[in-house]
């Protein structure tokens, strides 16, 4: 089998011009996997300092693009939201993610416990998360799981905006500040809209209220999603290169 089979697999044959959930997903995959040869082949020509954090960057898309090729086939074969999947990324990327703010703020004296704070909170936001919409989509426990998961996302929002990161980036100054306040927008704005995607695609979500349901279209949940993450995954990746290509100090 070539290659030109193995990446136009026959489920792209149910491919309908109007399946923007499918196409969605279709250009997640390619965006992220051009993004990661891109930060790949890049991370040849920064100084070494900033090696580590590219190859991160290109991980982070490198394993998004994976999944992206499973999970559009998973929807093109069964038209159903690739959950597992889907979980299964953000448990590999997200955490690389909170990496990302550690390897910046190292220069200026972060110690492990901080990237170890950063991990924990951002696997018990998946994990969370996962459990809610898994296993009691159908049932109000849902909210619970979701307020839960919000509590981890929101420590991680203090410890970039306001908390430990923040204190370290603004003594390292220049363009480490410079850095770390635009992968924090990604965080509070950025991250944002998965604990809105939960309330809208899960039942039980919003108090017992299935958005989804009421408007009539789950679709509009992966599109959501599949947004969110090319923004967000290929966005860290290129703030991390514009600091590392940036002639500033």
């Amino acid at each position: 089998m070539s290659f030109l089979d193995i990446f136009l697999s026959t489920d792209l044959a149910t491919f309908r011009p109007d399946d923007y959930v499918g196409f969605t997903f279709f250009t997640g995959y390619m965006a992220m996997f051009a993004a990661s040869v891109f930060f790949l082949f890049e991370r040849g020509r920064v100084a070494d300092e900033w090696k580590l954090s590219l190859l991160v960057s290109a991980l982070i898309t490198g394993i998004a693009a994976v999944h992206y090729y499973y999970m559009r086939d998973f929807y093109m074969g069964t038209g159903e939201t690739p959950v597992v999947l889907r979980y299964i990324d953000w448990t590999l990327t997200v955490p690389l993610m909170c990496v990302e703010f550690y390897l910046l703020t190292k220069k200026a004296g972060a110690k492990i416990g901080l990237l170890y704070k950063l991990l924990v909170a951002s696997v018990a936001m998946l994990v969370l998360g996962y459990i809610g919409e898994a296993f009691y989509a159908g049932s109000s426990t849902s909210w619970l799981y979701g307020a839960l998961s919000g509590a981890a996302y929101f420590y991680i929002v203090w410890l970039v905006w306001k908390g430990e990161v923040a204190e370290l980036a603004a003594s390292a100054g220049g363009k480490v500040q410079r850095a770390v306040g635009h992968l924090t927008k990604f965080v509070v704005i950025g991250w944002a809209i998965y604990p809105i995607g939960y309330i809208l695609g899960t039942e039980g979500g919003l108090f017992g209220m299935d958005v989804a349901e009421m408007v009539g279209y789950n679709g509009g949940v992966d599109i959501f999603y599949n947004i969110a993450d090319a923004i967000n995954k290929i966005g860290f990746g290129l703030v991390v290169y514009a600091l590392a290509v940036s002639k500033e100090d």
